[in-house]
This record gives structure tokens, C-alpha cells and sequence, in this order.
């Protein structure tokens, strides 16, 4: 009984991913997520529902579309993949409780922005913008409360504003977009100030880490551009999930208490 409770929110959350798949390929060209129909990206042929079946629906048609036999990218079962185990991961968590559809919505945007960042270097602003209106709106429902969400808000806006101000100012040159400021602000909305702290420490060393090991061994030069939405939003779903053993943690060996 409680493996069926758990593939339920599962697969509700591979379901979805699907969607977030539409997302991850329209938003950024501007085009509907609701109409037309799901189609192939190469030669615009509808798919069937029989083939639109989560992460089964790609392994039946062996990766390829079944019109023109293209490949279809790997990316998408691994968008279903990923939300279904959010949404498990969830449940665990936070049961059938106002929270846990609140943060499926919210980490299903991160899965959005993150798709969307490294394939375009962007993070649009119809996710962010007004994902930090309904974060603070939903907030009432959540641990974090209205006060650390608006607090959180100010923090991770006003934070990565000025770290972007200080380098445009120093080198003469951006080295953060408007993106990643609006992102750490919806970030706050949901997570509070404490969850912008641990996340913007988290991505920072992640994107500090990752970014040098790809410099060296791709042999990039130390200005190629690497995107930052993707370690905030990984972040910010360690904080979801052990942030309070996190901070707890780093308390007991700073204070020795």
C-alpha cells in the first residue's frame, strides 16, 4: 500500500513533466503552451495520446518520432523522470498538505528555468515575475510565513542586484543577468531569507566548482558564459529538503553548542 502511494504522486508528476516539456520548448520561442497539440519539433506531425505517455511513450518509439524517424532528445523522459521523483519526493515529505502542491509548482518552475537556461542562457520573466507574486501570496500556507516570504524576496533581489551592480562596476562588463536576480527573488518568495542564504551559497560553490572544471578540461577561456539559473534552482531544492539540517549543522560547529 505504500509503494502504491508513492507511485501515484509519481506518476501525477511524470505527467506533468510532459507539460513542462511543452514549456521548455515553447516558452522560449514565443509560441502557445496550450495549442496546437503536442507535435514532433522536426516535421510538425501531431503525437498521438497512445505515444505521449510519460517516459513510456519515448522508450516505445525507441527515441525516434514516428513519422520521420528523427531523434527525438533525451531530455524528455528526463524531465518526466525528474518531476515524477519531485513529486514523490514531496509526498514524502510534506503528505497531502497545502505544501506540497504549492512547492510541486514551484520546483516544477525551477525544472522549467533550468531547461530553458541551459539550452538559451535566459530565464524568462513570465516564470520568475510572477512566481514572486504567488509565492508571497501563497506564502500564508507555507513554514515561511508572509514576513520571511516578502523579507526573502527583498534579500534575494536586492543581493544578487548588488553583486551584479558591484561587477558591472569593477569590470566594466555584466556578469549577471536580470535573470538570476528575479530568480533568486522568486526563490525567496517561496523559500524565506534563510532559504535565499542557503541557496545562493549553494550555487555559488556548485556554478564555482562546475564552471572551473568545465574551463579546464573544455579549454574554455575564463569569460565563456555560464549560466547560473540552474545552480540556484539545485539550490534551492537542497534547501527544500535539508535546509534546516543544513543550517542546524553549520550552528553546532560555528557555536560548538
Amino acid at each position: 500500500m505504500a509503494d502504491m502511494l508513492i507511485i501515484l504522486p509519481f506518476i501525477f508528476g511524470a505527467v506533468v513533466g510532459s507539460f513542462l516539456n511543452v514549456c521548455i520548448y515553447r516558452i522560449p520561442l514565443g509560441i502557445s503552451v496550450v495549442s496546437p497539440p503536442s507535435r514532433c519539433p522536426s516535421c510538425g506531425t501531431s503525437i498521438p495520446f497512445y505515444y505521449n505517455v510519460p517516459i513510456f511513450g519515448y522508450v516505445i518509439l525507441r527515441g525516434r518520432c514516428a513519422s520521420c524517424k528523427t531523434p527525438l532528445s533525451v531530455k524528455y523522459p528526463l524531465v518526466e523522470a525528474l518531476t515524477g521523483a519531485l513529486a514523490a519526493l514531496l509526498f514524502l515529505k510534506y503528505q497531502i498538505t497545502p505544501a506540497l502542491f504549492i512547492y510541486f509548482a514551484f520546483l516544477s518552475a525551477l525544472v522549467v528555468v533550468t531547461f530553458i537556461d541551459l539550452k538559451y542562457q535566459i530565464i524568462p520573466d513570465v516564470i520568475s515575475l510572477p512566481g514572486v507574486i504567488i509565492g508571497l501570496l501563497l506564502s500564508y500556507f507555507l513554514p515561511v510565513g508572509i514576513i520571511d516570504s516578502l523579507i526573502g524576496i527583498l534579500l534575494g533581489g536586492g543581493t544578487l542586484f548588488g553583486i551584479a551592480a558591484a561587477y558591472l562596476l569593477l569590470a566594466k562588463t555584466e556578469g549577471m543577468g536580470g535573470g538570476d536576480i528575479k530568480l533568486l527573488a522568486m526563490i525567496g518568495a517561496f523559500l524565506g531569507w534563510k532559504g535565499v542564504i542557503v541557496t545562493l551559497l549553494l550555487g555559488s560553490f556548485m556554478g564555482a566548482f562546475i564552471g572551473m572544471g568545465y574551463i579546464l578540461f573544455a579549454g574554455k577561456g575564463s569569460r565563456f558564459p555560464i549560466p547560473f539559473g540552474p545552480f540556484l534552482a539545485c539550490g534551492a531544492l537542497v534547501h527544500l529538503f535539508f535546509g534546516d539540517a543544513l543550517i542546524n549543522w553549520y550552528i553546532i560547529r560555528a557555536t560548538g553548542v
